[in-house]
């Protein structure tokens, strides 16, 4: 399989963004802190499709994961994946790749379903981790993880996908 230069760069560009937008970060008492890596995430997805996003999302999972600063709070390791919030780093990828799904559906109403499908496994995952972690009952790990962050998580898949749009359109130009 021959990958083109000007797809090299943009998988790299979003995982740039991703890696960014996941070092600002708000701390909260449950160790899972605020972030805009779902937005990123998200429009990872949306811009660059199922296969390219995923790609973009896994290469930044793995730069965190050998150590490169680029989870929140400037931080990195493995540890990461099995700790407080390593459920929602693994449940990036589902939100990615449904995210890409979703951008080639016709209905514009199924491209948010899949967006939010994504989410939704994503917020799973990360409960479900945090729960194992932190010794909690699944419906306290809910509270504590899952709630807070909904509706930030989902005005942020919806914005990703209005930006994506515009993006998708200028990257599909010839010249670029």
């Amino acid at each position: 399989m021959k990958i083109s230069t000007k797809t090299m760069v943009t998988i790299s560009l979003f995982t740039a963004v991703t890696c960014v937008l996941s070092i600002l970060n708000i701390p909260t008492p449950s160790g899972v802190p605020i972030t805009l890596q779902t937005f990123a995430i998200a429009l990872s997805g949306y811009a660059l499709g199922w296969k390219k996003g995923t790609v973009s999302t896994i290469i930044y999972i793995l730069l965190g994961t050998i150590g490169v600063p680029v989870f929140a709070g400037m931080t990195g390791g493995p540890s990461w994946l099995v700790g407080f919030s390593g459920g929602f780093i693994w449940g990036f990828i589902f939100l990615t790749l449904l995210c890409g799904i979703g951008i080639n559906q016709k209905p514009i109403w199924l491209r948010f379903a899949f967006g939010i499908i994504g989410l939704a496994i994503c917020h799973l995952l990360g409960v479900i981790q945090f729960a194992i972690v932190s010794s909690n009952p699944i419906p306290a790990a809910f509270l504590a993880v899952s709630v807070p962050f909904i509706a930030k998580d989902i005005i942020s898949v919806i914005g990703a996908y209005l930006i994506a749009d515009r993006i998708r359109k200028i990257l599909s130009v010839d010249n670029i």
